[in-house]
């Protein structure tokens, strides 16, 4: 293909934000994997991987997305670590999405492979149920459940969803502290007897 990854990756944004009240991916179980991936706190390496195959698959074509090593040594394979660390990681820092600030490729499970990603691999990452939904999602693209296209804007979608509502959690928390800020402050005799109060308390 001739556009440019970059390109791609801002079509993709703006489908995403075109779509944030409506899911792009109409298939429920599917839809509901790459929210899981994409929102979990506990690792966020894992949704750069879905970033990174699913730009390598529009940008180049003719590849297996669940091939993101150039070790597997066949014509389909990439290096989903070139995608990475070229595209995603300005793309991720630029939106302010909730990603890994580094690659996911050199995380411990996905580190040093030369094979396929289908779903019967153990990629011993924790937790494994993060894993295997993201290997699924490859494997979903490579069946033709959905294409390589729905799977990244609706990955940037669900990030955009996660990230605005950060937003929304910091603005809340800070003009609660504005308004605490504007209270008027406690008395010492108030504060005398809120201590007792305290102190008389069981435990």
């Amino acid at each position: 293909m001739s556009t440019t990854p970059a390109a791609i990756l801002d079509v993709a944004l703006q489908k995403a934000e075109a779509s944030i009240v409506q899911p792009i991916v109409t298939n429920p179980s599917i839809a509901e994997k790459i929210d899981y991936v994409s929102r979990y706190v506990g690792n966020r390496a894992v949704v750069r991987l879905l970033l990174a195959c699913s730009l390598a698959a529009v940008h180049l074509g003719n590849v297996d997305i669940r091939k993101p090593y150039t070790e597997i040594g066949t014509p389909d394979a990439y290096s989903g670590r070139y995608y990475d660390e070229s595209y995603i990681t300005a793309f991720i820092n630029k939106h302010e999405l909730p990603c890994n600030p580094t690659t996911a490729f050199l995380t411990p499970a996905l580190r040093n492979r030369n094979t396929t990603l289908t779903p019967a691999v153990n990629l011993v990452g924790r937790p494994p149920k993060l894993y295997e939904a993201a290997l699924q999602l490859l494997d979903d693209v490579h069946e033709g459940r959905i294409t390589a296209e729905e799977l990244l804007a609706q990955t940037i979608r669900c990030l955009i969803i996660a990230r605005n509502e950060k937003g929304q959690r910091m603005e809340t928390l800070l003009a609660d502290l504005k308004k605490s800020e504007d209270a008027i402050p406690l008395s010492a005799e108030e504060i005398v007897t809120l201590l007792k109060q305290h102190l008389a308390c069981r435990g």
